[in-house]
This record gives structure tokens, C-alpha cells and sequence, in this order.
């Protein structure tokens, strides 16, 4: 027993598997060539050809557009990503394979060509395709059967992510905006290579999990077998819970299209003489989620303890609600904007807009991915964990559509639209949540137990062993 408690504590740092860590710096590298290149794709878009920084100049409509189906097909990309995951190559080397072609995608888009732009971003939602799933899964398979740890161990992972992101709106952005845009995507680039290292370098902390179990008789067997009541109860909550984030990422994911956009013609960006480029503001959410994330951890696992409501479906409506909260900040910003003489809103409504949807995000997100690890029947645990980004896709490209109305309605239209459409959304979950929680048949009570039905990703990662 001492020998194997000596062995665990070996292959953990603080608490956690090293695994975790391993996969913590590769998605952190991935996030800040994704979110760089996110901060400043539109901007580079709408940028006048004959400017200083030439772009496209294509209108902010085309650019909402394009900007809507490039976020969309990256995650929805994420569903063959699953199901080459689990059908062909086994999610550690689906998550390697889209590395490399992120880091081509990423490269090409260095070039200065129009055939590049477009090979560039259709490389990059393979890559991120193939990677985005496959990564979130082997996390999952990280923890055994009920272990406590899990939830703790996706917000450490998604603190990771966001320091990434953070970290890239701010480099990739100043380098993109006031240097080059191409630039900034070269730069974006060199964060992914630098995660595609971490990944191949610390395989030795991953042997156990994201391997091909196609070969495994019993798993092979069991994947035949027609779903019970409660697998098909848990799909249907999984479904709705897709809903739910096609909304919620319906109206955050303004945040790299007209709020974007907004900012850079709208908002007053002077801070004590200095311009501070559109790009940067991008850095906002990702820095409340790093100062706030394990204290919002914290305190839903408190209340939790005191058996007060904490399911992950409450989580969510109530993030839906709080993140919409944040679009009364930008109507504020909107009227003052029109009534000024300069055409500007103040930076300060910005600010609390990303604060109120850096909160919501840390209510609904991070255990989103570690609600789909908890109700996924083992033999769909990638394609399940590729419909969930797939859903983020849907959002985005919905944001885009609703951000592209601004054209024609107005900015404030639209950003007091968002806030009255997520509350009654988000109220209507939060109606529901009784029968919803129902069809879980208990999915999140009983973790600390070894209950067959729980989590069946480690029984997949097993077959690799």
C-alpha cells in the first residue's frame, strides 16, 4: 500500500495527474495561436487596402460573414475529428495530427497572398478539428471512476487556455494592428509549434490515456449493444444542453465580431494619451477568467457541500443570464456613443461587458465539457465531446448573422436584443431544471462512488493500455 501511494503521489503535481499539466501548456499554446489570430482576423479583414496596415477592405458585413462560417466549421469540424478519434486513430494521435496541421495553417497564413489567407484558415479548421475534441477527452480520461477531481481538473484546464488566450490578444494583437498583420499570424504560429513541442515531449505522461480501442473485443462487443434507457435519457440532456450553448456562444462570440469591430470604431481607446489597438480588449475576458476562475470553482464546490442547488444545467442558465447582463453595459455604450459628439463610448462599459461575460462563461463552460464526460456512453465519448464544440460552432456562426443585423438595425438594437432574449432563455432553463435532472438519473450525485453507469471514458482508455 505504501509503495503505492509512493507511485501515485510520483505521477501527480499538486494533486492532479501530470497528464493534466502536459495537456494544460499544449491547449494553452493552441488557445494563443487561435485567439491571436481570432483578435485580429476581422479587424485585418476590414482594413482599408490603401492604410497604413492594408487589409482586405472588405465591409463589415462580409467580414462578419466570413468570420461566422471560418468560427462555425472550426468546431463543427470537431464531429469527424471524433469519430477519427474513435474509429481510426485513437484521440493522442487525432490531437497530434491536428497540431501539425495547425502549424501549417498557421505558417501559410504568414504569406502575403490571397491563396494563402484562404489555405490558411481551411488548415486551420482541420487542425483545430482533429485537436479540439480529442484534447478535452483525454482530460476526462485522466480520473478514474467518481474522482472528485475532475471538475477541479477541467477549470485548471481551462485557466490554462485562457492564459493563452490572454497572452495572444495582447502580443498577437499590438504585433497584428501596429506592425503587420501577418505578422501577428506568424506570431500566432510560433505559439502553436511551441505547443505542438510540449505535446510530443511529455507523451511519457499520457501513455494511459487517448488510445485506439478499436482493437478491444469487450469494447468492440459492448459498442453493438442497443443504448439502455438511461444512456438515451442522458443523450437527450446532452442535446438539450447543446442548445443552451448554441445560445449562450450566440451572444459571446460577439466578442470577436461586432463587439470587435464596435470597439475599434466606437469605443474611446485613449488611456493617458496612448491608443490602445481594438485587438486588445480581446485580453479582457481572458484575464477575469485567470484573477476569477478557481475562486467561481471554489465557491460552487462550498455551496455543493451545504446540499445547495449546484447541478451542472443550473450552472448554465445562470450563466446565460449573467452573460447577457453584460450586453446592458454595451447598450449603455451604444446610447452614449450616439448622443456624443465624437461618436464614442467610454472604454469602462467595455470593460464591465467582459466582465459580466467572463462570469457567465466560468457558470456555463468549464463544466459543460466535464457535463459531457459525466452522461456520454463510453463507445461515443469523442463524437459526443465533437457535437458539443459543434454546438460552439453553431453559435458562432449565429453570433456572426446577429452581429451582421447591425448594418441595418443598429448596435443598440442588437445589444439590448441579446440582453432580453438570454433572460427569458436562461429563466426558462432554470423553470426546467427539475425535469431536466431527471433524465441525468443521478449523473452528478454520485461522484466519490464506483457506480457502473458514471463516466465511461477511462473504460475506453483502458483498451490502450
Amino acid at each position: 500500500m505504501a509503495e503505492t501511494l509512493t507511485q501515485n503521489s510520483q505521477d501527480e503535481i499538486f494533486g492532479h495527474p501530470k497528464g493534466l499539466f502536459i495537456l494544460f501548456f499544449t491547449e494553452m499554446w493552441e488557445r494563443f495561436s487561435y485567439y491571436g489570430m481570432r483578435a485580429i482576423l476581422v479587424l485585418y479583414i476590414v482594413a482599408e487596402v490603401d492604410g497604413k496596415n492594408p487589409g482586405l477592405g472588405w465591409t463589415n458585413g462580409e467580414a462578419l460573414e466570413l468570420y461566422g462560417w471560418y468560427t462555425m466549421l472550426v468546431y463543427v469540424l470537431s464531429i469527424p475529428g471524433g469519430l477519427l478519434a474513435d474509429k481510426l486513430l485513437g484521440q493522442k494521435k487525432t490531437v497530434l495530427l491536428g497540431g501539425i496541421l495547425l502549424c501549417l495553417g498557421h505558417g501559410v497564413l504568414a504569406i502575403e497572398e490571397m491563396w494563402a489567407f484562404y489555405t490558411g484558415l481551411v488548415l486551420i479548421i482541420l487542425g483545430v478539428g482533429a485537436l479540439k475534441p480529442n484534447i478535452s477527452t483525454m482530460v476526462g480520461g485522466l480520473y478514474k471512476k467518481g474522482d472528485i477531481r475532475r471538475d477541479k481538473g477541467f477549470t485548471l484546464f481551462y485557466i490554462g487556455i485562457n492564459i493563452g488566450a490572454f497572452l495572444s490578444s495582447i502580443i498577437v494583437g499590438v504585433v497584428g494592428e501596429t506592425i503587420g498583420w501577418h505578422y501577428g499570424f506568424g506570431l500566432a504560429g510560433i505559439g502553436m509549434v511551441l505547443g505542438q513541442t510540449v505535446y510530443m515531449a511529455g507523451q511519457k505522461h499520457l501513455k494511459h490515456v487517448g488510445n485506439f480501442i478499436g482493437d478491444n473485443k469487450e469494447q468492440a462487443a459492448n459498442s453493438k449493444n442497443p443504448l439502455t434507457k438511461i444512456e438515451k435519457d442522458r443523450i437527450l440532456v446532452m442535446l438539450l444542453s447543446f442548445v443552451i450553448i448554441i445560445v449562450f456562444w450566440g451572444a459571446f462570440e460577439q466578442a470577436g465580431g461586432l463587439m470587435n469591430i464596435y470597439t475599434m470604431e466606437k469605443i474611446d481607446r485613449s488611456l493617458f494619451g496612448i491608443i490602445i489597438p481594438a485587438s486588445v480588449f480581446q485580453s479582457a475576458n481572458a484575464f477575469f477568467i485567470i484573477v476569477l476562475g478557481t475562486f467561481v470553482a471554489g465557491v460552487w464546490a462550498k455551496r455543493q457541500l451545504k446540499g445547495k442547488e449546484a447541478s451542472t444545467l443550473f450552472k448554465m442558465g445562470l450563466g446565460v443570464i449573467i452573460m447577457g447582463t453584460g450586453f446592458l453595459a454595451m447598450s449603455a455604450a451604444a446610447i452614449q456613443a450616439d448622443s456624443s459628439i465624437d461618436g464614442k463610448g467610454a472604454m469602462i462599459f467595455l470593460i464591465i461587458a467582459y466582465l459580466f461575460h467572463t462570469i457567465g462563461e466560468l457558470f456555463a463552460s468549464p463544466t459543460a465539457l466535464s457535463f459531457i464526460t459525466k452522461l456520454a456512453p463510453a463507445k461515443y465519448a469523442s463524437l459526443m465531446m465533437g457535437a458539443y464544440f459543434a454546438a460552439t460552432g453553431f453559435g458562432s456562426k449565429l453570433a456572426a448573422v446577429v452581429g451582421g443585423l447591425a448594418e441595418g438595425a443598429g448596435e443598440l438594437q442588437i445589444f439590448t436584443g441579446i440582453f432580453i432574449f438570454t433572460l427569458l432563455f436562461g429563466g426558462l432553463i432554470i423553470a426546467l431544471l427539475k425535469p431536466l435532472k431527471r433524465l441525468t438519473h443521478g449523473a452528478e450525485d454520485i461522484e466519490g462512488t464506483s457506480h457502473e453507469e458514471t463516466e465511461g471514458f477511462e473504460l475506453a482508455d483502458k483498451g490502450g493500455v
